[in-house]
């Protein structure tokens, strides 16, 4: 077992930051997926994250402390297209009291680049910024 409990495949989505209460849940959704972080040399981070149709290759760093962080960047060619999102997130720590508690990343990622939106003809613009979380599935 690696040392780095980062390690793993996570079960990754993210949010809009959409300060409306009474936006429906569903119209919330900036992406989904999966990540796997493989090992790296100390305070390196690598891997991928993807879904149904694309996939981005993971590189960055990790660093200790309370809680202990990650910065990575994932690019890669999808329908053509460059694609470019930069992800900062923390270790959610353990709980004393927490039941059946799974380790989580909680962070936030940016669309670094414009690339074309889910219909024809738009544009999902460079700057966006949204939340995320990970949840460990293994």
């Amino acid at each position: 077992m690696s040392d780095n409990p980062f390690v793993g495949h996570w079960t990754y989505r993210s949010l809009l930051n959409d300060p409306d209460v009474n936006t429906d849940f569903n119209n919330l959704e900036f992406g989904r997926g999966t990540i796997e972080i493989v090992a790296a040399p100390m305070q390196l981070l690598a891997g991928t994250i993807g879904g149904p149709g694309w996939s981005l290759a993971l590189k960055g760093s990790r660093a200790y402390g309370s809680p202990m962080q990650v910065r990575f960047q994932g690019t890669g060619v999808v329908s053509g297209e460059e694609w470019i999102y930069d992800y900062w997130g923390a270790l959610v720590p353990a709980w004393p009291n927490g039941v059946d508690q799974r380790p989580a990343i909680v962070g936030s990622v940016i669309r670094t680049i414009p690339h074309s939106g889910g219909s024809p003809g738009t544009v999902a613009p460079a700057g966006v910024v949204a939340s995320f979380y990970a949840v460990r599935a293994d």
